[in-house]
């Protein structure tokens, strides 16, 4: 039975869970829904239905650094970055079964898109206008399916860089017959910059991205400063962020970033979309060992 949630200041949720967790180096938490990163370019395989390399997102390179140095690149909204940027997933490689090719090749051409400088129609890919909800790292898709389910007049895109993932998600969706779910291969970030419209999302789901426990590691992580920046421009005016970590450290980090982005506040009122998640396996492993989860939510207010 799953324990009650006790409530902290600032929009604070936790439930108890094990606070010695932390995923083996070299690995990935298997139950994080976690934050995404393209491979580089050199690790990157065939980008075609069988491939398990994805298609590099597409750059405008500019001026060459006079010092010699990387040329700066910029997004579609004009806005420029060194390349490459630091990755916040760990990579991994898998296969897919024949059951898995099969769904993959039927529904991903209409489902499924590589990340890409092309802003997504919404309405024309969902065939209707309804509420937006970006999910950041959507891992097997448990919770997704899941919350999609439950919220059928809710728009979901789920973002996920290993296409494992992707495909039993894909598998989900046809054997469930969920129709508000579209997938994004790709890294989370490189989504937002270059294929979500400013101010379009109802919401945004970050659950139980890579902690990068070591303290060299932290620039890795998923949800710095910037990205708190850049995922509450996305977000119209109301709209939630959520996210949910069982590392305790990592819940502190995301609560001081978060607390620097001006459009971002605790959430003090109800929500446009529902804040209730399902409990995955290996989230309730943790539970029954008596660990924390911790869940943050901010809403978007006028700038």
């Amino acid at each position: 039975m799953r324990r009650p949630r006790r409530i902290r200041d600032h929009g604070v949720v936790e439930t108890p869970q094990d606070p010695t967790h932390s995923p083996a180096p070299g690995t990935q938490d298997p139950r994080r829904d976690g934050d995404v990163r393209l491979p580089d370019a050199a690790s990157a395989g065939d980008s075609g239905t069988r491939g398990d390399g994805a298609a590099a997102p597409q750059w405008q390179r500019t001026d060459e650094g006079t010092d010699g140095a990387v040329g700066v690149e910029r997004d579609r909204f004009g806005r420029s970055r060194l390349h490459p940027r630091v990755t916040s997933f760990r990579t991994r490689r898998g296969t897919l079964t024949e059951a898995q090719l099969r769904t993959w090749d039927e529904k991903w051409p209409t489902l499924g898109r590589d990340v890409r400088d092309e802003v997504i129609d919404t309405e024309e890919w969902f065939g209707r206008d309804a509420p937006v909800v970006l999910e950041i790292g959507c891992g097997t898709g448990t919770s997704t399916a899941a919350m999609a389910l439950a919220e059928p007049d809710v728009d979901v895109l789920a973002v996920e860089v290993y296409r494992p993932g992707l495909a039993q998600l894909l598998h989900r969706i046809k054997r469930e017959d969920i129709g508000n779910i579209r997938l994004l291969r790709g890294d989370g970030v490189d989504v937002m910059e270059n294929m979500i419209a400013p101010a379009s999302l109802t919401g945004v789901r970050v659950f139980f991205p890579d902690p990068w426990p070591k303290k060299r590691h932290h620039k890795r992580r998923l949800l710095q400063p910037a990205t708190f920046s850049l995922i509450a421009s996305r977000l119209r005016p109301g709209g939630v962020l959520h996210v949910a970590t069982d590392h305790a450290d990592y819940a502190e980090w995301i609560t001081e970033a978060g607390a620097t982005e001006p459009m971002l506040r605790t959430l003090d009122s109800t929500a446009p979309i529902s804040l209730e998640r399902p409990v995955t396996k290996f989230e309730g492993k943790g539970l029954r060992a008596g660990s924390t989860i911790t869940e943050m939510i901010w809403r978007r207010v006028d700038s």
